[in-house]
């Protein structure tokens, strides 16, 4: 019998959250609340002066509740918007809503920065006493880091002209490259000789295709799409890391990887430690490729052969046979995790359906005044989209394990976000595996799994390396988009090991996470959630079903600690060392021996 109540709907619902889509007015009354709320705090905190007595904190506790209220008040608007934009691209109302929402966000960033400002100014002695109350000690750890960053930054007042710039400026040429994108489109002739124009998300899905021939035919179309839209991407490209290295030249920072390893909550011993680990055992993968190549009946791989499936794991899965999998799956590791994707699938908080319009790629986005998320994506019947919709739901649990605690708790960096998506991704791989048929099916998973490695240890490792160098040379000025095409090759040839027969030159202007403005560098933290979270799956293996409580217990701590608290606390180790890399990467490499040999 089916857990699912009636037919399982692959569109997902937001009239629960505010209803009217674009035009709601329940969501306009939201934002202008919330824009005289935030004025009303703004002038609050012009008038305050940082708490000379431990008696005189007392007075911030209710400011402090609002404005974390206000905080989760802000997500629910900027994340449902972020829905309405991604299911239609051509919603030119939500469009107008997302800027409405940078706006606000800028106007928040303010009133907090003078609030973190409030911390920075009192005394030690004030500040421990303050940190030590029972309403402020669950969201210290947040404080304490605000508070230490806010004596990192520009005075208050320049930090919030900075951020009232960023809304037209900084902010302004990440959504033009959404702009850009909208209007990318990628001829591909049918095999009745029909030519169809794609979007991007499309076309992307295509470069997927089991199909060697579609993928070939594609290819070629995607780069002529994105070199005619290279001028436009390198621009905005440009414009951004501007921005960002101006910026930090006036707050005295010379290392670019300063803000993304702070708003990661880790060391750069860390960071080197997994990326030593990871380049010690790249020849290992380096023969899987070869290997691939060899059954592939090519020399060398394409860049799209890389991700190609060999084969057909399954025939096509339908939507409700892949919810079937993964809640059966999750089940075996925790009731619990099964119970809420269950519920995730029955309140239609997904939306998977294939069809035009749609932004590409896929998310997962919380919703922390409704308790809810929403999960985004194009669900086109293989096994790469069952593992998308387990990744996602791995997202969504994190959130749910998270509700109960304070806003200010709840705030987790983006390479901890990681951990709980790719741990339940491998729950299901591994699981597939177990469950092959026969070797061939079990070769075709297993090569699924390796991708997954080849991605976050090759690809993603040619994206920083890319970025890395592109902000050196950006130092001394312009880029234009033959030098990014150069830089980008050159990045990937070094983390491929010259394992491939050709590159993706445009793949810095394909590529979203260049154009992120919340986050610099949004590359480094999807390796570590893939290592840290193999790393813990791997204990999992070894401690068997108590693990789950523990589990929870880890997640629930993202918000709250650096990485290497968090590992010495949950699991014992020293992230800074690479022992704890090694035996992540133990994981991965067994899947490429398991495969080598089923493959000679």
């Amino acid at each position: 019998m089916s857990r699912f109540v009636g037919t399982l709907q692959p569109t997902w619902d937001l009239e629960t959250i505010f209803p009217g889509g674009s035009a709601s007015k329940a969501l306009r009354d939201h934002l202008d609340a919330l824009e005289r709320d935030i004025a009303a705090y703004q002038a609050k905190l012009q008038e305050l002066q940082a708490p000379s007595t431990v008696e005189e904190t007392k007075a911030l506790d209710s400011l402090i509740v609002d404005l974390q209220a206000a905080d989760s008040r802000l997500s629910e608007a900027g994340s449902f918007i972020g829905c309405l934009t991604a299911q239609d691209q051509h919603d030119k109302k939500a469009l107008q809503l997302d800027a409405k929402v940078t706006s606000l966000n800028a106007a928040f960033n303010n009133v907090m920065t003078l609030f973190w400002n409030l911390l920075r100014l009192t005394n030690d002695e004030v500040w421990e006493a303050w940190m030590q109350r029972e309403e402020i000690a669950p969201i210290s750890f947040l404080l304490r880091e605000k508070r230490e960053q806010a004596r990192e930054k520009l005075a208050p007042e320049l930090e919030n002209l900075v951020s009232d710039l960023a809304v037209d400026g900084y902010h302004g040429w990440g959504q033009h490259y959404d702009t850009i994108v909208a209007k990318v489109g990628v001829p591909f002739e049918e095999d009745n000789g029909e030519v169809k124009m794609l979007s991007v998300g499309q076309a992307a899905n295509k470069l997927d295709d089991p199909d060697r021939n579609v993928r070939e035919r594609v290819f070629p179309k995607w780069e002529e799409a994105w070199t005619k839209a290279e001028d436009y991407c390198a621009d905005a490209l440009n414009r951004l890391a501007g921005f960002r290295i101006k910026l930090y030249e006036k707050r005295g920072w010379d290392d670019i990887l300063k803000e993304p390893l702070a708003l990661n909550r880790m060391s750069k011993a860390t960071l080197d430690a997994m990326w030593q680990v990871i380049v010690e055992n790249k020849p290992k993968f380096v023969a899987y490729l070869e290997r691939k190549a060899k059954l592939l009946g090519v020399e060398k791989l394409s860049w799209t052969d890389v991700d190609s499936p060999l084969g057909q794991a399954a025939g096509k899965i339908t939507y409700e046979q892949a919810a079937e999998d993964i809640v059966q799956q999750f089940g075996k590791f925790s009731p619990k995790l099964a119970e809420f994707a269950t519920m995730a699938f029955n309140k239609r908080w997904i939306e998977a359906e294939d069809r035009p319009g749609k932004r590409p790629g896929g998310f997962c986005t919380s919703l922390p005044l409704s308790k809810q998320t929403r999960i985004f994506m194009t669900f086109g019947g293989n096994v790469s989209n069952v593992y998308t919709l387990a990744h996602e739901l791995g997202h969504a649990y994190h959130q749910y394990v998270m509700e109960e605690l304070p806003r200010f708790s709840q705030d987790y960096a983006m390479n901890v976000a990681e951990t709980a998506s790719t741990f339940a991704e491998m729950i299901l791989a591994d699981a597939f595996v177990k469950n092959a048929a026969d070797d061939q099916q079990k070769i075709v998973l297993l090569a699924d799994k390796v991708q997954n490695s080849i991605s976050f240890f090759m690809n993603i490792h040619a994206r920083f390396l890319f970025e890395t160098r592109f902000y050196e040379k950006r130092r001394q000025g312009f880029l234009d988009a033959a030098e990014l095409c150069e830089l980008m090759e050159e990045a990937q040839r070094e983390a491929f090991q010259g394992a491939l027969g050709s590159y993706h030159p445009h793949f810095w202007a394909s590529k979203l996470h260049f154009y992120i403005t919340d986050v610099p560098f949004y590359n480094f933290p999807y390796t570590f959630g893939y290592m840290f979270s193999t790393g813990i799956y791997a204990q999992a293996l070894r401690e068997g079903p108590s693990f789950a409580a523990k589990y929870d217990a880890l997640l629930q701590d993202t918000g709250r600690m650096t990485v290497e608290e968090l590992a010495a606390k949950h699991l014992g180790v020293d992230l800074t060392k690479p022992d704890f890399w090694r035996d992540a990467m133990a994981v991965c490499v067994a899947d490429v021996d398991a495969f080598l040999e089923l493959t000679q």
